[in-house]
């Protein structure tokens, strides 16, 4: 029994005959392989494209290596590797054949779906159905062998067809790892007995039973009582009042009182230690006077009668709710799936894929990054962002609906958003890869990821444009010694201009003060809250605020050689191409625990700093003397503490015992497998046995004031943070530079490692100590102490910097929702949906990025 094979019908092919398909596959076989255990399966979407199985060429899964192409990226992996046997996929959507009563007959169950592919929600409802095929296609000559095609095939290629088949997304364990577990009904929901005590919980005004606190607050289901929880690190907090009340009744389940919905509510099992589901929770709540049904979560987290009109929420302004809004489509209007609290991501990605640098660099150098990727694309930083950047900037997932379907539209009396948008699953799975947060489904800080993205783009552009540099200016910090008047200036690197907001500046002071009355009024009588009020801060002030100097904590004062007080300020050295601005929309309460503040900010459209450019060392002042504060000397002088059980772990592996105490010693007692790694490294050493000698630190004499400061002991990192790094691997003098570099900070002198390659003497070393990564710290609220430093006549237009007027525009903004200007519209980009804007909300913004007003 014979069956044809097809090819596919492209120039130069013809369709042949094969007697046997196992003789055809013969000079393949050794190249298919059956996915095991770890490997990953990319059948759901290009590694150089957003194509899919959905797409209108289908993807083609390498059968050796299961990476997934598109049309037009397949031919490039098989020239590279020589592979030659790929899977086709295709899913076909249409829509659905309607019954005898009108409606749309059911798609579950389809027999024709086989492939474990998302269904893609631009498609979702009744009305559509999927058809899945899948074909072996052998290149260069694109043979097309059916599936399934069990009889026919060896079994080792039907095995591996149907594992790859069947291979669940790469992404999952990545997201079963994230993704809190599945809650359970718990065993007391259907058996609980509730106590007829007459209490009746009221919609606001609630508090500990047992002390003063108003948050994270929880009713026990069966009793009433309103307890507060235990102290989280996310900064949800309590004094653990509701466990205790568990212990004392084994009262089992209790209700968080601001997560009450008509759609449920979190509760928790004291007794099974989780967060349960209960089936009868509306029951339960309804007992103690709650109509869950009838109530409604605002956002101040108290509830309120679905009746009474609460406040325009911020979600409802950022969307702008209530507006029809003009879909836009092409190039950069694509907008970006949300893979699930994944808004930081997109906001971050789409304002940076609208700055020219960003595009020249990934999305100009597309072919050559492509050409020369690795042979696992998905793996690698530089491939991906260039993917990105394409599939944001081409327009070819963001195309208008074709004038039939507007027609179709218009009859059915029903409009649907065509935007197809991207899904950057594999982006966000390697950006995210080890970073105990981004890997998450949490909801995460753009500011945060930005950082973290500007680090990766830093790692990853070595000997080629950084186009992360357009952020980068210099801040000149001036410290003042108060009693002598003496100055010290110096010089860091900075990639964000935060500014705090002043909430005593408010403009509509008098009405806060009203509202604050009223709202301790109503807590004290227990009725429903006052609308809250939104504090008004002028931008002005804003940026007065950041200008104020502040005291420097411990300082010491070399002029007086002894700790006095000192004030710092900060000005501009240079002014970048885009001025990062973050609005500091959070404080500190008495707890430490952040809290957001309810401001909304005028933020202008044109932004002048120039009064804020450095001026350096002025007429009339006197520099601090470059000494460095004496070394205290330690009273306790006793012999090392050395962990003996190490040393012996390491000692009779056939160490010598000298080498091992000194391993252990220098790695700072981090157990043996650090120690071996030490000791690896330093074996070939001639004082590798020589026995541990403990520097003794005298206190050195203090230099002439009249010369700077450069004993060796000034200058040299403790020899344990060195050896930690030469553990590892690296070079001694690389590791001194890098500690250096980043004031001994080991986390950041490995980054900094990583980042500076090319680095092999001294003097390069100290002409670099400002390439450090990017901190979190304004440089108006900075520590006392630079991360580095740079002398004042450094050559600011060095390509690390770019130097410029302190005039700025606001080209880009990214709010909760991103928006961005492209003259002479607003645009808002609502996940893959791409808008115009009519009412932009820039008072509430949390990001701006202002350009350099020349290229405005």
């Amino acid at each position: 029994f014979c069956r044809s094979l097809k090819c596919k019908s492209i120039p130069g092919s013809y369709a042949r005959m094969a007697t046997d398909l196992g003789e055809l596959l013969v000079p393949y076989m050794p190249t298919i392989r059956v996915p095991r255990t770890g490997d990953r399966v990319f059948k759901s979407e290009c590694a150089f494209s957003y194509d899919s199985p959905e797409s209108e060429g289908g993807l083609y899964v390498c059968m050796n290596s299961f990476l997934g192409f598109g049309r037009e990226h397949v031919e490039r992996h098989y020239r590279k590797t020589g592979q030659s046997v790929y899977m086709h996929l295709k899913r076909h959507v249409k829509e659905k054949a309607t019954g005898a009563a009108g409606g749309a007959i059911p798609r579950r169950r389809n027999g024709k779906i086989f492939l474990d592919l998302e269904l893609n929600r631009d498609f979702n409802g009744d009305g559509y159905e999927y058809e899945d095929e899948a074909k072996l296609v052998i290149f260069p000559d694109h043979f097309e062998i059916p599936l399934p095609n069990i009889e026919e095939l060896p079994a080792l290629v039907t095995i591996a067809c149907d594992a790859v088949l069947n291979a669940p997304s790469p992404y999952k364990k990545q997201e079963s790892d994230s993704w809190e577990e599945e809650i359970q009904v718990s065993r007391h929901a259907r058996s609980l007995r509730q106590q007829e005590n007459g209490v009746r919980i009221p919609p606001s005004g609630w508090k500990c039973a047992k002390c003063e606190m108003r948050e994270n607050l929880w009713l026990n289901l069966t009793d009433g009582s309103v307890l507060c929880g235990k102290w989280f690190f996310d900064g949800s907090g309590g004094n653990g009042h509701a466990l205790e009340h568990y212990k004392e009744t084994n009262f089992p389940l209790a209700v968080k009182l601001d997560t009450i919905t008509p759609d449920g509510a979190d509760v928790y099992s004291f007794d099974e230690e989780e967060a349960v589901l209960d089936p009868h929770i509306s029951e339960h709540l309804l007992h103690f006077g709650i109509d869950m049904l009838q109530m409604q979560r605002t956002e101040n987290g108290h509830h309120t009668d679905n009746h009474v009109q609460p406040r325009v929420s911020d979600w409802e302004v950022i969307q702008e709710a209530g507006l029809k809004l003009k879909p836009v489509y092409g190039s950069g209007y694509t907008g970006i799936k949300n893979l699930g609290n994944s808004c930081y991501l997109s906001t971050t990605m789409q304002v940076l894929f609208s700055i020219p640098e960003f595009q020249r660099a990934y999305v100009g150098n597309l072919q050559r990054i492509f050409d020369y990727s690795p042979l696992d694309p998905t793996q690698d930083f530089n491939t991906q962002m260039a993917k990105l950047g394409r599939g944001l900037l081409s327009g070819q997932y963001s195309k208008p609906p074709m004038k039939s379907e507007l027609i179709e539209q218009v009859m059915k009396e029903e409009y649907k958003q065509q935007q197809r948008g991207i899904s950057p699953k594999m982006f966000k799975a390697l950006a995210s890869n080890g970073h105990p947060e981004f890997s998450s489904n949490r909801q995460q800080d753009a500011h945060e990821f930005l950082l973290h993205l500007i680090n990766l783009v830093e790692r990853n552009s070595s000997g080629s444009e950084n186009p992360s540099d357009v952020f980068r200016f210099l801040v000149e910090e001036r410290v003042q010694c108060c009693q002598t008047q003496n100055v010290r200036y110096s010089q860091r690197v900075d990639y964000f201009m935060q500014l705090p907001v002043p909430l005593e500046a408010a403009s509509n002071r008098e009405e806060l003060i009203a509202y604050e009355s009223k709202r301790k009024e109503a807590e004290e009588n227990m009725r429903p809250p006052p609308e809250p009020v939104r504090a008004r801060i002028p931008f002005t002030a804003c940026l007065q605020a950041f200008t104020e100097p502040e005291n420097v904590p411990d300082f010491w004062s070399s002029a007086l050689q002894a700790k006095s007080a000192g004030v710092k300020t900060s000005r501009f050295a240079s002014f970048p191409e885009y001025m990062v601005v973050q609005i500091k929309k959070f404080t500190f309460g008495l707890d430490w625990v952040p809290k957001k503040l309810d401001v909304s900010v005028d933020v202008p459209d044109f932004l002048d700093l120039n009064r804020l450019r450095a001026t350096g060392l002025q007429a009339g002042e006197e520099e601090l003397p470059d000494l460095t504060p004496p070394i205290v000397i330690p009273e306790d002088t006793r012999a090392p503490e050395i962990d003996e059980s190490s040393v012996m772990q390491l000692a009779e592996m056939g160490f010598p015992l000298e080498a091992c105490r000194k391993a252990v010693y220098y790695t700072g007692n981090m157990g043996a497998e650090m120690a071996f790694n030490w000791i690896i490294a330093h074996m070939e050493e001639p004082d590798f046995a020589e026995p541990l000698a403990v520097p003794t630190y005298m206190e050195p004499d203090l230099p002439s004031p009249s010369l700077p400061s450069t004993s060796a002991l000034d200058n040299q990192p403790p020899e344990e943070s060195i050896s930690i790094l030469t553990s590892m691997g690296f070079p001694r003098h690389h590791t001194i530079q890098a500690l250096k570099a980043t004031n001994n900070n080991l986390e950041r002198a490995l980054d900094w490692i990583f980042t500076h390659p090319d680095c092999e003497d001294e003097s390069e070393a100290m002409s670099d100590t400002a390439d450090t990564e990017p901190n979190d710290n304004s440089f108006s609220n900075a520590n006392a102490h630079s991360d580095s430093s740079l002398s004042p006549d450094q050559d600011l237009s060095s390509p690390r910097v770019r130097d410029g007027p302190g005039r700025k525009c606001l080209p880009n903004t990214e709010f909760n929702k991103q928006y961005h200007f492209n003259f002479p519209r607003w645009l808002i980009y609502n996940d893959h949906k791409v808008c115009l804007s009519e009412r932009p909300p820039k008072d509430l913004g949390y990001m701006y990025f202002y350009r350099r007003l020349s290229s405005c």
